[in-house]
């Protein structure tokens, strides 16, 4: 029996490179028993997905292998296939990126967070709000994991604060009461004791008195217990949420415009940071509300006249109050590198907004894109970006302080420097963007694409919106339990060859079923801000399963609801377009 424990012991500790040396030879039969394009670009999809979801190897790494596989199986050049890993929707989470760097370098995400809590105010029911609030706008610009990592904190002391100040509350009361009876009992020495007046002085009085404050500190330790598990969840869900609302936002976003065109070369820009945004951010917002009263209903019971009634602030509200604007006061006045990164990022937006809004022309379309589409959302990320490596931090005035060593710094460092950048700059999800349209490319030149479309092709029976609907179920389950990246990398080349073989839009399923993988909500290992959550909340796998499980419902029940209303609006979803009917072609 020992000697089994040891090995199972062993094949545990060593599993990732036993999958990493056993996958490969139990799928070969695959490629030599079918010794056609399909079945060998099949064979290197199969073996991707299994070292995604399995992580054996750094999902960067497992990006790369196309560069590979595809060359030595005869489905792409070399040449052709290194290609893809640097397109413009690289160039867009670039540039989106090191935006989001320079604002948390100037602490102005921390700014605008404590700006906004300190106006909702401190009422656990609203500071709920506010936190979702804030979480859901600083996830749409700064990454999903750095939004929860900063908010967290925050939350946490406000609601020690809050729990302190009620326990002394408590603790006043019962002096106060003690000095009553003390009181009392000096009264009652002036005259003759009667029966009950005799009981009021026994010990047993005073164990009762005893067990009340013990009840009541049990009672404030259970209420501020549930109180930072659901505010913990509603941070980190907030924050997967808000990241949906932006091209930018989170992976997966980038990943399906950077598949539309590649798969569909002919499209006239479908997917751009105005469109997308006209689309997401009201389903954001819808599924954020919804949200909010689940996890109210949840950690806070359901009394709307308590959360949303006016009266005077108590003396918790007032304590935690302080404990924001002491936080808010430590940052200072606002700084000259504070108001130019604020500049620069409203002025990104402005031009993200206002390059091809759809309803009129953009100022590229006028200036640039008039015989075709040069100036794109990625030309414009660059641009801006670059600006925080030329705009000094400080004016120049000629006095700029004093380095560590005490010598006198000549000349202001600009906003961002590349050292900063480097520590900061998540590189691999680089590569995990061009694995994706790597692999895209290779389906698409194997006709692995094709041959999936068509036995799929008896979906065409099935009502579009129950297409839509169970695709969304599928893509919200496997991406629980698999990378959001890995889960659309892998999914969209097969939806968009579904969508051309059975004539229907391929946005109205390749949409829902990006925003579906952002809503990993059940387990702390589906995305980092769950884990982060989990640590911080005291959280146990029940508590957020059963109130993921909702929101994961809610999640899909608004994409789906928006795809099917203003969705088919915005993109003309009734009808299939002509540039679906042909793919991009290889060489």
């Amino acid at each position: 029996m020992n000697n089994w424990k040891t090995v199972l012991r062993f094949l545990w500790y060593h599993r990732n490179y036993i999958i990493i040396i056993v996958t490969p030879l139990v799928f070969l039969p695959l490629p030599l028993v079918y010794p056609s394009s399909e079945a060998r670009c099949g064979y290197a999809i199969i073996l991707m997905a299994l070292y995604w979801c399995t992580e054996c190897m750094p999902l960067a790494v497992t990006a790369l292998l196309p560069v590979i596989l595809f060359p030595m199986m005869g489905i792409m050049k070399g040449g052709d296939v290194s290609i893809e890993y640097l397109k413009d929707s690289n160039m867009l989470f670039i540039g989106g990126l090191l935006v989001a760097i320079a604002v948390e370098h100037w602490n102005l995400h921390k700014r605008i967070a404590l700006r906004v809590l300190l106006l909702v105010g401190v009422r656990p029911s609203l500071l709920m709000m506010g936190f979702m609030i804030v979480s859901a706008f600083l996830s749409m610009w700064i990454s999903n994991t750095a939004t929860t990592a900063m908010m967290l904190p925050i939350s946490h002391a406000v609601l020690q604060q809050l729990k302190d100040t009620e326990t002394q509350t408590g603790e006043h009361d019962h002096q106060a009461q003690a000095a009553d009876n003390h009181a009392f009992e000096l009264e009652a020495q002036t005259k003759p004791e009667t029966t009950d007046e005799r009981d009021a002085q026994d010990p047993v009085y005073e164990y009762e008195h005893d067990a009340q404050q013990e009840f009541r500190e049990r009672a404030i330790e259970a209420k501020y217990g549930l109180l930072t598990k659901g505010m913990s969840l509603s941070v980190c869900y907030s924050a997967s949420i808000g990241g949906t609302a932006t091209l930018t936002g989170t992976t997966p976003n980038l990943i399906l415009k950077g598949q539309m065109d590649e798969l569909f070369p002919d499209n006239p820009d479908v997917i751009n940071f105005a469109s997308w945004f006209g689309f997401c951010f009201p389903s954001m917002v819808l599924m954020l509300v919804l949200s909010w009263f689940w996890l109210h209903f949840m950690f806070l019971g359901f009394n709307l006249k308590k959360t949303f009634g006016c009266g005077e602030k108590s003396e918790n509200d007032r304590a935690a109050y302080a404990v924001m604007k002491e936080e808010y006061k430590k940052l200072g006045g606002m700084k000259f590198a504070e108001v130019a990164v604020l500049v620069l990022f409203i002025l990104l937006v402005l031009l993200w907004f206002t390059r091809e809004p759809g309803f009129m022309p953009g100022w590229a379309t006028v200036l640039f894109n008039k015989d075709a589409a040069f100036v794109t959302d990625g030309t414009v990320a660059i641009l801006m970006s670059s600006l925080f490596f030329v705009v000094p931090s400080q004016l120049p005035l000629g006095n700029y302080g004093y380095t560590d060593e005490g010598k006198n710094i000549k000349a202001p460092p600009a906003l961002l420097t590349w050292k900063v950048v480097h520590e900061r700059m998540p590189w691999n999800v680089v590569l995990l963007l061009g694995g994706g349209f790597a692999l895209a490319a290779g389906s698409e030149v194997s006709n692995l694409s094709k041959w999936l479309g068509e036995n799929l092709s008896p979906l065409q029976n099935i009502p579009p919106f129950a297409i839509s609907l169970v695709l969304s179920l599928l893509i919200a389950t496997f991406t629980e339990c698999s990378s959001n990246t890995a889960t659309t990398t892998l999914f969209l080349p097969i939806l968009a060859s579904m969508a051309q073989n059975i004539k229907l839009h391929p946005l109205y399923v390749m949409m829902p079923c990006t925003i579906a993988a952002s809503l990993a909500f059940m387990l702390p290992v589906a995305t980092p801000p769950n884990a982060i959550a989990f640590s911080f909340g005291h959280l146990k796998v029940l508590d957020m399963v059963k109130a993921g499980f909702m929101l994961n419902i809610i999640g899909i029940l608004c994409i789906n609801l928006g795809i099917n209303t203003w969705g088919k609006v915005m993109f003309n979803l009734d009808t299939f377009p002509d540039w679906a009917n042909t793919t991009a072609s290889k060489p």
